[in-house]
């Protein structure tokens, strides 16, 4: 299979202040680009890119299965470099939502001095903690549903439930990675389903859509989204002081609770932490605040 092609595209000012966007998954896309709408196109250069093996990016991850081990944070935030140097940007605010918030904090603690601000919303770190809780913990609050995803996972003896699907999906038995990529997504579907905003169905109509996320996701949460020992974000995040930070989360987050954020906060001297008390993961009312964020950010420039 070819290397790797990454997709990208800038909207706005060419001149403007630099704005990177990272979606979500491992495995989501930047979608239908509703993260343009959200900043001042007289203003901002508005960044994204699809992600390593995922969205318009080639190939897809589950046409190169061979090179899976490849598709690691620290080649996502390579690709990341590239995109970044290809436009000619010296510096940029990155912003990133979800899983993307993981990504944008790894990138910012390995290039600090290419980063003029930070704007998070539904923070994460990708810890092993934070893996055991959104595929075993919350089982407490969703019980027949864990009971039918850990069962469905055919876990081997001392296997973790995420390393059985992650396993699988990765494997040979391509019917058999459909099964339990159709599994991931009930159970995706479950756990969210108490978020303020959710609505009830499958969260993709798309096979291959539903097949890359769920492959993406449990490659890195298999492997602590590759973070783990000296590279963990969370002990590590105060080597962001000095550089502006935003943290907005939803306090009605089940899937990702807000002690992450403010774990982040509590070292970061340099960030704000925003919660919003109505919203879950994400929401209209985060993604203004994140806008704001950048507003901030840019003033103080």
């Amino acid at each position: 299979m070819p290397n790797a092609r990454i997709y990208w595209e800038a909207t706005g000012a060419p001149t403007g202040i630099p704005v990177l966007y990272l979606h979500g998954g491992p495995g989501g896309s930047l979608g239908r680009g509703g993260y343009r709408k959200r900043h001042d196109y007289n203003r901002f250069r508005v960044i994204g890119l699809d992600q390593r093996g995922c969205g318009k990016s080639t190939p897809l991850v589950q046409d190169d299965l061979g090179r899976l081990p490849e598709n690691t944070t620290h080649a996502l935030i390579e690709d990341i470099e590239a995109v970044r140097e290809h436009l000619g940007v010296s510096q940029w605010i990155v912003t990133g939502a979800s899983w993307g918030s993981t990504l944008a904090l790894a990138y910012a603690l390995k290039h600090p001095s290419r980063v003029l601000g930070i704007a998070l919303v539904a923070v994460t770190a990708s810890s092993r903690e934070e893996v055991e809780w959104i595929t075993e913990g919350v089982g407490r609050i969703f019980p027949e549903a864990w009971a039918e995803f850990s069962g469905a996972a055919r876990a081997a003896p001392g296997e973790r439930v995420v390393e059985a699907y992650a396993r699988r999906l990765a494997g040979q038995d391509r019917e058999d990675a459909r099964l339990a990529a159709l599994a991931w997504e009930r159970w995706e579907s479950t756990h969210i389903s108490l978020d303020p905003n959710w609505q009830p169905g499958p969260l993709f109509d798309d096979e291959r859509e539903r097949m890359t996320f769920a492959l993406l996701v449990t490659h890195y949460w298999a492997n602590d989204g590759f973070l783990a020992g000296d590279q963990e974000i969370i002990p590590r995040i105060h080597e962001l002081n000095g550089i502006p930070g935003y943290l907005i989360h939803g306090r009605r987050d089940i899937s990702g609770p807000a002690i992450t954020a403010w774990r982040l906060h509590q070292s970061w001297k340099s960030s704000r932490l925003v919660v919003i008390e109505d919203e879950g993961h994400g929401g209209p009312a985060s993604m203004a605040a994140l806008s704001t964020a950048v507003d901030h950010i840019a003033a103080m420039i």
